[in-house]
């Protein structure tokens, strides 16, 4: 049964790490404003209550998290800009005279390094996050971050 929850576990952080860095690159640009970090920082303390309500979580371990996903989205930030550039390469390689199979390849690489970066440090930070909840508020957060992704992707 153990491992049955830490593969759950695991699927969860996934999930929560590719919904995080979608919603947390929708969410800094929606008004084409410069970068606010106060409203980012509002809108994941706003999420992970709600991820927690129903919890016995106190209001410290909600600000430890917030924190930690606060500090993870702000280390991420800086792909936000390499994932445009390399877009707008693999747009320029594309409608080249002639295609480059070589630095097509190149600019697809480069672009899984940055997603496998980025992934990892929320996979991190949600990691850490688990550290600060006991079992059940952990599985409650994990349930109802990734259902708040799901939620927003059928909406389309």
């Amino acid at each position: 049964m153990a491992n049955l929850s830490m593969k759950t576990m695991i699927a969860a952080l996934l999930a929560g790490s590719i919904a995080a860095t979608a919603g947390g690159v929708a969410f800094a640009k929606t008004d084409g404003q410069a970068f606010d970090p106060a409203k980012v920082q509002q809108r994941i303390e706003k999420r992970v209550d709600k991820a927690l309500s129903g919890t016995d979580a106190s209001t410290d371990q909600k600000k430890q998290v917030s924190s930690i996903l606060q500090a993870a989205f702000t280390d991420t930030k800086a792909f936000h800009a390499q994932r445009v550039e390399n877009r707008k390469a693999m747009e320029a390689a594309m409608q080249a005279p002639t295609i480059d199979p070589a630095k097509i390849e190149q600019i697809r690489a480069e672009q899984m390094k940055i997603a496998d970066a980025s992934s990892k440090r929320f996979t991190k930070a949600l990691t850490e996050a688990g550290t600060v909840l006991n079992a059940t508020q952990r599985q409650a957060f994990f349930k109802n971050w990734t259902m708040r992704g799901e939620h927003h992707r059928k909406r389309g």
